[in-house]
């Protein structure tokens, strides 16, 4: 195309009506018709990113391959689409506020009085219109198409510099930007109705905003006829065909289908004056979902982590959904909360599981929990996946219980005591430990160049990193090759001091980092299966591209319950 399209998406009414499934969806049907797409996340916390978020705030922490730390939407659009996000993809009022601050204080201004608009509001623009200059240079050339998805809801009040910036993009752009509007058509039971209201109003609140949407997506959980979406074109000044209805689904990955077949992605190239063409097929998209569809056995996966939320583990749950789909198998995922609240209860979970994630996380709380996991899992060779913290569990459970070193630890649950002598103090000075926990058996570490490290945001080791792999390991044979490289977000890894110790033993230190020796995959080669790696394989996986390790884990698991 003669120059870049860019789609906002924007929500009204309540929050969590999945703006992200959406943007990922549109992307989805775009590229099915050949078009170049990125889409990238604004989102108006002031945060400046979500990397210092509780999962109970934002859900789970997404990092793109260049070490971003950002909304676990941008997981959805990977997943979706198969792009590969960078930082430029996901930003916060509070990078944008900063920017902009720091231009203050060089001087960039030359003394002007800075302001929302146009200061803010330019900075926004800037970066929206960002992406099509990064790929410019690429051998594809610049996106045809960028989908901006705002977070938050209309009429919250961080919104409103983020409205105003596509307000004036739309007016600039013309027929090049569309705004696509995501509302709510809520069903009320006692009246037996559909309620239209709230998406008027919601509507309303943008057009005051000076945004006109072109297309409405209207989440329902009822189906909505004809007559209520002509009521609601007429009330919002909206062509009939440009309102869609988003229903409750068995499964995201019905979306893009099902808006397909209301014709979304022809209604956004007609509203850009874009020849419409053939309805593309989806034949390999459509081939996951009927596995999905016919996959009647089931495979049984216990998530042992401390965070009880569905957003928590996100990308997790969908590389496993992903993997059980092509192996035939129908997912049945069950949280095992990792606090031991009740630890008879907890036992018993675990028996009735087909394979065990050990899942990622920081901190002390629930780490005990994930331990007795792995030790259930290795004694009784059941598959275990253990995933950063959790790989780290199964090298301390390895270390109390097989080398015999029964007060083994993390120095980042415990002090670390060289021959006997605790200066708990410093340590707790410095706001790393607790002056009553000890351990004379560090097995994992604070990374060394963390070590000079005071802030926490942003600062992890974060990113793809390359990964050597033993050549005949487990780990080389899924992967079928001896070269990798997978993204991380930790602090802390195995301390090489104990390798011998742990090989000797049976525990192989099979994946290593060339630049830094740092070990990146554990494994125990006697047990069925039964490895730990330190970088984070669920933020690779996608629909059309199940991860390796998470397909052989799922064999692994099917063949228990097979028998």
């Amino acid at each position: 195309m003669a120059s870049t399209k860019y789609i906002f998406v924007t929500g009204g009414v309540v929050s969590s009506l999945g703006k992200g499934i959406i943007s990922a969806s549109i992307g989805k049907l775009l590229q099915a018709r050949g078009y170049k797409i990125t889409i990238q996340k604004f989102d108006p916390y002031i945060n400046i990113d979500p990397g210092t978020l509780n999962p109970y705030e934002h859900g789970e922490c997404y990092v793109t391959a260049d070490g971003m730390e950002t909304d676990l939407d941008l997981g959805h659009y990977e997943r979706f689409t198969g792009i590969e996000t960078t930082r430029h993809n996901s930003q916060t009022t509070g990078r944008i506020y900063q920017a902009v601050i720091d231009k203050e204080r060089r001087g960039d201004y030359l003394g002007h009085t800075i302001q929302v608009v146009p200061h803010i509001t330019d900075e926004i623009k800037q970066r929206i219109k960002h992406l099509a200059t990064i790929d410019d240079n690429a051998p594809s050339g610049a996106p045809d198409f960028i989908i901006t998805e705002i977070g938050g809801t209309i009429g919250d009040i961080e919104s409103a510099p983020f409205l105003e910036a596509i307000r004036q993009l739309k007016w600039e752009l013309g027929h090049d930007a569309v705004c696509v509007h995501l509302t709510y058509v809520p069903y009320l039971k006692a009246a037996g109705e559909l309620k239209t209201k709230p998406t008027q109003h919601s509507v309303k609140e943008l057009q005051s905003a000076g945004i006109q949407p072109d297309i409405l997506i209207l989440r329902t959980e009822k189906h909505l006829d004809d007559n209520l979406r002509s009521k609601v074109a007429g009330f919002c000044n909206v062509d009939l065909e440009c309102v869609i209805q988003s229903e409750d689904l068995d499964s995201i990955y019905e979306v893009p289908v099902n808006m397909q077949k209301q014709g979304l992605d022809a209604a956004i190239l007609r509203k850009m004056a874009i020849p419409v063409g053939e309805t593309p097929k989806l034949g390999p998209w459509n081939k996951f979902l009927e596995l999905r569809r016919k996959a009647k056995e089931v495979v049984r996966i216990g998530l042992v982590g401390k965070y009880n939320l569905q957003d928590a583990y996100k990308s997790i749950s969908e590389s496993l959904s992903h993997a059980a789909t092509y192996n035939n198998r129908r997912l049945e995922l069950t949280f095992i909360n990792s606090e031991l609240e009740d630890q008879s209860a907890f036992m018993e979970k675990l028996k009735e599981q087909d394979g065990l994630v050990i899942c990622p996380g920081f901190g002390q709380r629930g780490t005990e929990g994930k331990i007795l996991a792995a030790q259930y899992a290795r004694e009784n060779n059941v598959p275990c996946f253990g995933i950063c913290l959790g790989m780290q569990m199964m090298v301390i459970e390895f270390a109390r219980n097989v080398l015999n070193l029964p007060d083994a630890n993390s120095t980042e649950m415990s002090t670390y005591v060289k021959n006997g002598a605790c200066n708990s103090s410093a340590a707790q000075s410095k706001g790393r430990t607790k002056p009553n926990c000890k351990t004379t058996a560090n097995v994992i570490d604070l990374m060394e160049e963390q070590k000079t490290i005071s802030q926490m945001g942003g600062t992890m080791r974060l990113g793809a990193y390359d990964c050597e792999l033993t050549q005949k390991s487990r780990a080389a044979n899924i992967y079928g090759e001896t070269l990798i490289r997978e993204r991380h977000r930790h602090r802390y890894e195995f301390n090489n001091r104990y390798l011998e110790q742990f090989e000797a033993a049976g525990m192989k230190c099979v994946g290593r980092n060339p630049a830094s020796d740092l070990v990146e995959i554990v494994e125990i080669p006697k047990l069925k299966w039964y490895i730990g790696t330190q970088f984070h394989p669920e933020y690779q996986s996608t629909v059309l591209q199940p991860h390796p390790l998470f397909m052989d884990f799922i064999k692994a698991a099917k063949a228990i319950r097979n028998g």
